[in-house]
């Protein structure tokens, strides 16, 4: 089945990379951003047009890509001043990609029903590469009939599009994930260091852990790929790792549960947050406090 034209809001590196995985496989396809300059990476490339007018996006897509970085963001796209609560068009079919708070995902959903339109929690994961190659996990929230809605979309953008359940699952899936990688990436970094002024090299201390129980996500692939090669350029930022684990900490201290590690967590990325500078990349967190 031919998927009608799809527009992506917010053309960061992610909104970038998934509005030109869209492009190469056909898709009709519109970018908005508010930033000239994000609107012009991506002028040139095959099929997209790009617009700096946001009511066109409600008039001209069926479907709507958003890929931003804060809840804010994505209130004020969908009801504040046109926004698409207050656009005269109906039955459009929004999908956030963005990191975002469930509870206002939820909200959002019942505002955006009672104005004819449906919403699904897309979160997703892979960075600007798996945006760009059409290979991100991504993580779904929506009714049935949404999520059956978005799935032509969804599969273009991702290699493993898993369900977890209602409006707002998705991001509830989306910040567990982050939280665990933001601690993981604090307590591998020490490990490591510790192993390596013990007097071990920190290649061999990689080959031996991805090869038993302690391995992990940050070991076999942020290692290697980010850290121990000295890149650090994930696409990924302190800042907004710092903003997904203060979004996973109100979400536990909602639920009432002792969370005394998350709220550890959420002390130690502030200050390495701090340290490194909000724009630095967050796999700099590894290396501990800044020299």
């Amino acid at each position: 089945m031919a998927v009608q034209k799809v527009a992506v809001v917010g053309l960061g590196r992610m909104g970038q990379g998934m509005l030109a995985t869209l492009a190469r496989a056909g898709v009709p396809v519109i970018g908005y951003d508010v930033a000239a300059g994000a609107r012009e990476a991506v002028a040139t490339v095959p099929g997209a047009e790009v617009t700096a007018d946001l009511p066109a996006i409600w008039r001209e897509a069926e479907t709507i890509v958003l890929s931003l970085p804060f809840p804010a963001t994505v209130e004020a796209v969908l009801t504040g001043e046109g926004g698409l609560a207050a656009s005269p068009t109906s039955g459009r079919l929004v999908i956030d990609t963005s990191t975002s708070d469930p509870d206002l995902t939820r909200a959002l959903h019942a505002r955006l029903a009672s104005a004819g339109h449906t919403l699904v929690d897309a979160p997703v994961s892979g960075g600007p590469a798996g945006a760009a190659a059409g290979t991100l996990a991504i993580m779904v929230g929506g009714t049935a009939e949404a999520v059956a809605r978005a799935r032509p979309v969804l599969d273009i953008l991702g290699q493993k599009v898993s369900v977890v359940g209602g409006p707002g699952d998705g991001h509830i899936a989306k910040l567990v994930n982050n939280v665990l990688v933001a601690g993981q990436l604090i307590l591998a970094g020490e490990a490591m260091r510790v192993g390596v002024a013990a007097g071990a090299s920190q290649e061999g201390l990689i080959t031996v852990v991805n090869g038993a129980s302690g391995r992990s996500a940050v070991t076999e692939v942020n290692y290697p790929r980010w850290i121990a090669s000295g890149s650090f350029d994930s696409g990924f930022t302190m800042g907004l790792m710092a903003k997904d684990v203060g979004l996973a900490l109100a979400l536990a201290e909602r639920t009432g549960l002792a969370i005394p590690m998350l709220r550890e967590v959420r002390e130690r990325w502030n200050a390495l947050t701090r340290g490194w500078g909000p724009a630095a990349d967050f796999n700099r967190a590894a290396l501990g406090d800044p020299a």
